[in-house]
């Protein structure tokens, strides 16, 4: 049977999802087979596992941190915000639905309970340990009757909690206090510790607030974790994006266009990681300036986002840019807003029939209900993007779209699709404009190729008079130290005896 510990948050973006990926790393390091679990996420950032299910992206994280492939029982129940309090459900990895979000919590949240029980018990048989990860804060007390990820997870399982607070956005203090007094007693009982994260300062000026907080609560104080900076894990929500600053001039400058229901945006993570590029998410009422390369990322709402776009003037400045010779890529989302129409028969996702795209791609784009949800493998084509041949075998992503795309023209194709879900096929994927400038395509995650990654940048440096570079950004490197050096602060920050003696197994 495995031991469990659970962390749940004074709030939302408290960082929980860290806290629960560094614990898995360090079990991990410490040889436990540990597994990371949340009943219900909700998030833009999600992924497609082997077996073409959609789980959250956090939870991926935490299982790449304890060494294991990504599952759907890891993240059974997923909601994607589409807009006006509605969201896409998602169970077990596969879309059931748009529900409002009294239509979710007073009529379908707790009937997802018994498959969250069977997703528990087959971690219990498999694994010695399972981090839990709540959602939001437990202390909603409008939400309370219908909780499936917090307290309800933890009395489930007689879980020990560690309550996190973030003393970085003020009020720690009191939000630790004001969550605990806001849970039912037997709630209260199975808190068995505070975590106070993002922690800028001397730790000797904080003393005298941690006893007065264990004196207040009666809850011991585990640990303090320092704010740590460019971790180099992927985020779970957009609200880190305004975390997101550049850091220094660099030669290179991409721009994101950052829109309302922006999703997957750890599609351009990998770019911050490279010593020549700046990556700035263009935020309303900022100007996109004038970049190395505009990227339109994925959206759960693509008509609403391009209508936020166009309202924002956005369109007319990406066009002006283009025609003077700026390159543009848009993925998935971003793909089909760069066509010619999108149709929306069956209002999908907007009460819109159809909506003109910006019109850079003779592609047109028709909304379905069925979800399109698998891990690929890709060759890049000689498509002549930016004018250089980019001879890239081996390419992997994962397709996540509702859209299907017709090509109106004799186009040519960015990639060349060799297997989906490890079923080999043979199947075009996205366009590249004759002149070079403009590229769309569904697959997420091709930005995070190592080769592929550096030869699109050395094709911006070229185009910028610039030499290119030789070496190679090892993206699995680079994601293992970040675990790694994550695990050690944390390890270092935490009273480890005591979280052992809560799981009972050391």
């Amino acid at each position: 049977m495995a031991k469990t510990i659970m962390l749940q948050g004074t709030s939302s973006h408290v960082g929980k999802s860290i806290i629960t990926t560094a614990l898995c790393r360090i079990f991990l390091q410490d040889g436990q087979r540990v597994v990371p679990f949340k009943a219900q996420n909700m998030a833009l950032n999600s992924y497609v596992t082997k077996t073409g299910g959609e789980m959250g992206r956090a939870q991926v994280a935490q299982a790449e941190a304890a060494g294991l492939e990504p599952v759907v029982e890891m993240n059974p129940v997923l909601l994607k915000p589409t807009g006006n309090s509605c969201s896409q459900v998602v169970l077990m990895g596969k879309p059931i639905g748009n529900m409002t979000a009294k239509e979710y919590h007073t009529g379908y949240s707790l009937k997802a309970l018994g498959v969250i029980k069977e997703c528990l018990d087959h971690l219990d048989s498999e694994f010695d340990v399972i981090v839990i990860e709540g959602a939001g804060s437990p202390a909603e007390v409008n939400l309370k009757a219908n909780d499936i990820v917090n307290m309800h997870i933890a009395k489930m399982l007689t879980a020990p909690v560690l309550l996190i607070a973030d003393i970085d956005r003020g009020g720690a203090l009191a939000s630790v206090v004001g969550t605990l007094e806001l849970l039912d007693p037997d709630e209260r009982d199975l808190v068995k510790g505070i975590i106070i994260n993002k922690f800028r300062g001397d730790i000797d000026l904080l003393k005298p607030a941690l006893e007065f907080l264990e004196e207040k609560t009666g809850k011991p104080v585990v640990g303090v974790v320092p704010h740590l900076d460019q971790l180099g894990i992927d985020d779970e929500d957009s609200v880190s994006l305004d975390d997101k600053q550049i850091m220094s001039v660099r030669e290179l400058e991409i721009v994101v266009i950052r829109t309302p229901k922006i999703s997957n945006f750890t599609d351009f993570a990998a770019f911050a990681s490279e010593i020549d590029v700046n990556v700035r998410y263009i935020k309303q009422g900022e100007s996109i300036g004038k970049p190395d390369l505009i990227l339109l990322p994925g959206s759960k709402n693509t008509i609403e986002d391009l209508l936020y776009i166009r309202q924002q003037g956005y369109e007319e400045q990406i066009l002006e840019l283009v025609n003077s010779g700026t390159p543009l890529i848009g993925i998935c989302g971003g793909y089909q807003m760069l066509g010619k129409k999108i149709a929306d028969p069956e209002h999908t996702e907007s009460n819109l029939d159809s909506i003109a795209g910006i019109g850079l791609l003779d592609i047109a784009t028709t909304f379905t209900p069925s979800k399109v949800t698998h891990q690929v493998t890709a060759i890049c084509n000689d498509n002549g993007f930016l004018g250089v041949k980019f001879s890239c075998d081996h390419l992997t992503g994962y397709e996540i779209h509702m859209g299907r795309t017709e090509f109106l023209e004799n186009l040519q194709h960015a990639f060349t699709i060799t297997s989906r879900s490890d079923q080999p096929l043979t199947s075009v994927d996205g366009v590249v404009r004759s002149d070079g400038l403009v590229m769309g395509t569904y697959i997420h995650g091709i930005f995070d190729n190592d080769e592929y990654r550096r030869n699109l940048l050395n094709a911006l440096r070229i185009r910028k008079g610039l030499a290119p570079i030789e070496s190679v950004n090892d993206t699995h490197t680079r994601k293992e130290n970040s675990y790694n050096r994550l695990a050690d602060t944390v390890r270092n920050s935490l009273n480890m005896k005591l979280i052992y003696t809560l799981l009972g197994s050391k």
